[in-house]
């Protein structure tokens, strides 16, 4: 009797405890992505144009910003120097939007879509969904770092 008693408490000890070891739920996307982040590594089509730390055939990158802190606004700085405002929005866990863009990049109407392709505490990776006029009609490639 003793021995089924102990046996009985066992299990039930046993399955409180691993009942209460669940993982937690991660935060959403759009709850994670909502930092400042920088360039870490840049690709134009298949040329990495940008490596921080390291020479660049282009060193504008390192001033490049992709601020999305404050959502949902966000301020987006290309490799020229050249800022924008606009909103941001994460509509899928894979892709990142942003959208009323002031004044418009090139060729963008204002709009400017990503797919994430990778995302940690400190890193982010991006490939834009249309080709970038100012870089050729490349597609881009952005390992980006935070802080």
């Amino acid at each position: 009797m003793r021995i089924r008693l102990f046996t009985y408490f066992l299990i039930v000890g046993a399955t409180v405890f691993f009942a209460g070891c669940k993982k937690p739920t991660p935060p959403p996307v759009s709850e994670r992505i909502a930092k400042a982040w920088t360039a870490r590594i840049v690709n134009e089509g298949p040329a990495t144009v940008y490596t921080k730390g390291a020479t660049s055939t282009k060193p504008g990158y390192s001033g490049f910003l992709l601020d999305l802190s404050k959502s949902p606004a966000v301020t987006y700085r290309e490799f020229d120097g050249n800022s924008f405002t606009g909103t941001w929005s994460v509509p899928t866990d894979t892709q990142l939007v942003l959208t009323a863009l002031n004044p418009q990049p090139t060729g963008t109407n204002g709009t400017i879509t990503f797919t994430i392709d990778s995302l940690s505490d400190t890193e982010l990776k991006l490939t834009r969904t249309t080709a970038s006029q100012k870089t050729g009609n490349s597609s881009n490639v952005y390992t980006l770092s935070n802080p």
